[in-house]
């Protein structure tokens, strides 16, 4: 099975190996941003920097990222998936062809959109917009599954892998496949064993779930989703062959 891995640029710059790595096992590289930092207020969804400075930080990002990976990077997820109408224009701008930031869900959301008419399935969003467009774009958004059960449940994995675990997780991501497209992810430190520092006082158990109980929910997941997972960049490059 093969992945695409959102990397943080300032990271890939201290273990350029790593990045080396994952291209040689014929994974795919995308943009996590220059530093994980949030480009949105998360109560307000007010800008925290300015669109010129967004642009510079993610095209410095995206070169960076491509010098290691030695291919194009075309794909971006926002950190903590805050993601703006105005984000988008920027990544098309730079030469992204898709970004996947995007939660439909009855729980949270983090945009500045209302999301009216986002489902599970890729689209092309509106300018200075998230909400779908019927007019073809060079950028197209792949959002979170989530498992619909009178309310929607956020279900492409992360911090829902760890507080709902693997079957709510497994529901939605096949209830988004029958509906299009699923995106399930997790990062890194999910499955890490080392224990974690205490700078998160605010949300002291946020990161007690971990580790060897979370490796074992994502082989399950994996193992029933087997034949089902490709990269981004192709899927992308289907939506680009019909502009």
């Amino acid at each position: 099975m093969k992945a695409t891995f959102f990397v943080v640029a300032d990271v890939a710059q201290h273990y350029p190996g790593m990045i080396e790595s994952i291209v040689d096992e014929g994974h795919e590289i995308a943009c996590h941003g220059l530093h994980h930092s949030c480009k949105i207020d998360p109560k307000t969804k007010k800008p925290l920097i300015d669109q010129v400075t967004f642009e510079r930080q993610t095209r410095l990002a995206k070169n960076n990222l491509e010098k290691i990976a030695r291919a194009p990077v075309i794909g971006y997820r926002a950190p903590n998936a805050l993601i703006s109408g105005w984000m988008i224009d920027s990544l098309e701008n730079l030469g992204f062809h898709y970004d996947s930031s995007v939660s439909v869900n009855s729980l949270y959301n983090k945009t500045d959109s209302n999301l009216k008419g986002v489902s599970s399935h890729r689209y092309h969003p509106k300018l200075h917009s998230l909400e779908p467009s019927n007019e073809f774009r060079k950028i197209v958004e792949f959002p979170f599954a989530y498992y619909s059960a009178g309310i929607k449940i956020p279900s492409s994995g992360g911090p829902m892998l760890r507080f709902l675990g693997s079957n709510i997780v497994l529901k939605g991501l096949k209830q988004s496949l029958h509906r299009g497209d699923s995106v399930f992810y997790f990062h890194p430190i999910d499955i890490s064993k080392e224990i974690f520092p205490k700078i998160g006082k605010r949300r002291p158990f946020y990161w007690l779930i971990k580790g060897e109980i979370i490796e074992k929910r994502i082989k399950k997941i994996l193992n029933s989703l087997i034949n089902k997972g490709v990269l981004i960049k192709p899927l992308c490059d289907q939506e680009t062959a019909k502009i």
